[in-house]
């Protein structure tokens, strides 16, 4: 009896002790989601006051002015009485639109927002704000001023470069650029700038977006931000929690003119590769490569012989460019440019532009299916060539009157009459549309009379019937569109066209 009362005793204890270290247990879990809620909410700011009585002292606001020679023909300011409360608005008004009194040369200004980069007194802004200016204004928190003047432009990313006249007396309070790549949807930033020219204003708010491509550029990479950002903030700097610069606020998305929550910053990574070539040349010194690429979209992967639609499709090459020079031909998709990744069209001219000009990179591309590794030296990008044409009167040749019809298509031979009826360039080569029909896929991918197609399915074509031969073939191998290379006054695209919708 006393052996099982003991037993029953042990059991006992054992479960008591087991409870005990499930509800221990259980409190440690408790105890540690409480914690990590508190953590949470330590990394939500309780204020960004620090953040910025430290960093606005480096912000400018940017006064510019422009002298109107020519001012445009305005409307006559109408009569209103002495003293009327409207006399002043209306002579503002007539001023900015016409310009002074009996269409004399007028003043023009403008305000916007920079930050210094250093002590000796380089001051970054936006293209926008002080373009065409004839005298440019630095104002800073404390209430001086200075005047500064341009050291270079960049129109393409719309950054620009300024240096005060005359050294500061005293070294500058200024900021240091940050990382844009590790900013991440959701972390916080401030902006601070000159909205409306009221002078120096805070605003907060997160990264909304990364990679923002609001065609303003060839070169569109936009941090998307819901701080509030306004007319006057153009060019001020957007700040990460360490206080480091990680863009360049330059455009607003807004129906009404003030913020509704969508901002654009140059990232950080672009605008230090261009300041820095700014201080050194004056200029921007991008690399180039000599090439007309477009989208790889799902409907030509097929023809392309590609698995998934990505890369950037060459769709011309300049003439001895180094891309030509390198061995890339039209049809080709650039997979890779010196180690990065091209999933997208737009991400290659980021990356060539980034490429120190002189040097030679790897270049991976896919080519009728099969991977092709080629090695190209990266040229200067030049902001004025020309394509060079050649004008010399063709050869006679003899004129063909047949026309084959091939997916809503009349083609023709191109000979001296129809190069003449449609102005064909004399070197110029392929198969002429003479005629689309109306309800055809070719018309409905845009294809029209006087185009002329220059290949079909990756492989040239010089006759009608070698275009109507390879479409055939790959209705043959069972293919369920075909890849034209169409060319339009010289312009040429890729057009996939589908079987099907025939």
């Amino acid at each position: 009896m006393t052996r099982k009362t003991s037993s029953t005793r042990a059991i006992a204890i054992g479960k008591a002790t087991l409870r005990a270290r499930l509800v221990l247990a259980s409190l440690v879990l408790l105890i540690g989601a409480l914690l990590s809620q508190v953590v949470e909410a330590r990394s939500v700011p309780g204020s960004f006051a620090d953040l910025a009585e430290r960093l606005s002292p480096a912000v400018v606001n940017i006064s510019t002015s422009q002298t109107v020679d020519k001012p445009r023909a305005a409307p006559e300011m109408p009569q209103l009485p002495p003293g009327s409360p409207f006399e002043d608005f209306f002579k503002d008004f007539f001023d900015k639109r016409g310009g002074g009194q009996n269409g004399t040369p007028r003043k023009v200004q403008s305000l916007g927002s920079g930050f210094v980069i250093d002590a000796t007194g380089y001051i970054v802004t936006n293209n926008h704000v002080i373009e065409n200016a004839d005298e440019i204004t630095i104002n800073f928190a404390n209430g001086d001023s200075a005047d500064a003047k341009l050291i270079g432009t960049d129109p393409k990313t719309d950054i620009a470069l300024l240096k005060l006249i005359e050294e500061p007396a005293e070294p500058l309070v200024f900021v240091n650029f940050g990382d844009s790549d590790a900013a991440r949807v959701g972390d916080w930033v401030i902006a601070i700038g000159n909205p409306f020219g009221l002078g120096g204003s805070v605003s907060a708010g997160i990264i909304s977006a990364r990679n923002r491509n609001i065609n303003s550029g060839p070169y569109d990479d936009f941090l998307q931000t819901d701080a509030a950002i306004n007319r006057g903030n153009s060019g001020g700097p957007l700040f990460d929690m360490e206080g480091d610069v990680i863009g360049v606020n330059t455009a607003i998305y807004s129906p009404t003119g003030g913020s509704v929550g969508v901002g654009f910053s140059v990232p950080s990574k672009i605008v230090k590769q261009v300041v820095t070539q700014l201080q050194e040349f004056g200029e921007t010194r991008r690399g180039w490569i000599g090439v007309r690429i477009r989208e790889v979209t799902d409907e030509l992967v097929e023809g392309l012989e590609l698995d998934e639609a990505k890369g950037a499709l060459i769709e011309d090459v300049s003439e001895d460019g180094p891309a030509a020079k390198a061995g890339v031909e039209i049809g080709d998709v650039i997979l890779s440019f010196n180690g990065k990744e091209i999933d997208e069209m737009r991400a290659l001219p980021r990356a060539v532009a980034g490429t120190a000009v002189g040097e030679t990179v790897r270049m991976v591309v896919s080519r009728k299916g099969k991977t092709k590794t080629l090695k190209v030296m990266v040229g200067l990008l030049e902001t004025d060539t020309a394509k060079k044409v050649d004008d010399d009167e063709e050869s006679s040749e003899t004129e063909s009157a047949e026309v084959t019809s091939i997916l809503g298509m009349d083609l023709g031979k191109l000979d001296r009459k129809l190069r003449e009826e449609f102005q064909i360039k004399p070197d110029q080569k392929g198969v002429l549309v003479t005629d689309v029909a109306s309800t055809s896929v070719a018309a409905k991918k845009g294809i029209r009379r006087g185009d002329v197609i220059v290949e079909v399915a990756q492989e040239a074509v010089e006759t009608p019937e070698d275009a109507l031969a390879k479409v055939e073939a790959e209705k043959k191998e069972g293919k369920s569109s075909v890849l034209l290379l169409v060319s339009r006054r010289g312009d040429v695209r890729f057009v996939a066209l589908r079987f099907e919708e025939e």
